[in-house]
């Protein structure tokens, strides 16, 4: 499925303002955790709207900055539970899958959501993590993030940011 843009067709009334995310975002992050050396990575994000449903599939990739060599991968969705309440469910290639949900506000540009992990699940080879949180702002042409996490013996603690425009 290709990627909705805004002006694609009107998004479903419940996404509210999830509805600005639709489309393809891109930009430069860094990963940072006790455990590995800064990494600057390039970072491509997908929002595509479901037709008549109130949430986003969410595809993001990682690359290495200096050599284009995939970091990691990731997908899942955002979903509007109420006009200022979001969910994110996401499943990871290293076999962590993170349940978030937050409050969801308007700010004076665009919009803000701060998700807390409700629910971590582990395959039996994926490394510990217990707690994660992700925040995400964004506007009509910019969309920043910082992820923290709590994981392999660390507390949370912060691991990513990213500043991401339209593509």
């Amino acid at each position: 499925m290709a990627p909705t843009t805004p002006a694609a067709e009107p998004p479903h009334a419940g996404l509210g303002l999830l509805a600005d995310l639709r489309g393809t975002w891109s930009g430069e992050g860094t990963a940072t955790y006790p455990t590995m050396e800064p990494t600057a990575y390039s970072e491509t994000v997908d929002f595509v709207a479901a037709p008549g449903k109130p949430f986003l599939a969410y595809t993001q990739r990682t690359t290495v900055t200096s050599g284009g060599s995939i970091l990691h991968t990731e997908a899942g969705y955002l979903r509007a539970i109420s006009p200022s309440e979001v969910e994110l469910v996401v499943a990871q290639p290293t076999g962590v899958t993170e349940i978030l949900a937050g409050p969801l506000v308007a700010t004076a540009n665009g919009a803000k959501a701060e998700l807390r992990s409700l629910g971590v699940g582990l395959t039996p080879s994926a490394k510990e993590v217990l707690a994660t949180t992700r925040t995400l702002w964004w506007d009509e042409d910019e969309l920043g993030y910082e992820v923290a996490m709590a994981a392999v013996g660390h507390p949370l603690t912060h691991h990513l940011s990213a500043r991401l425009t339209r593509s």
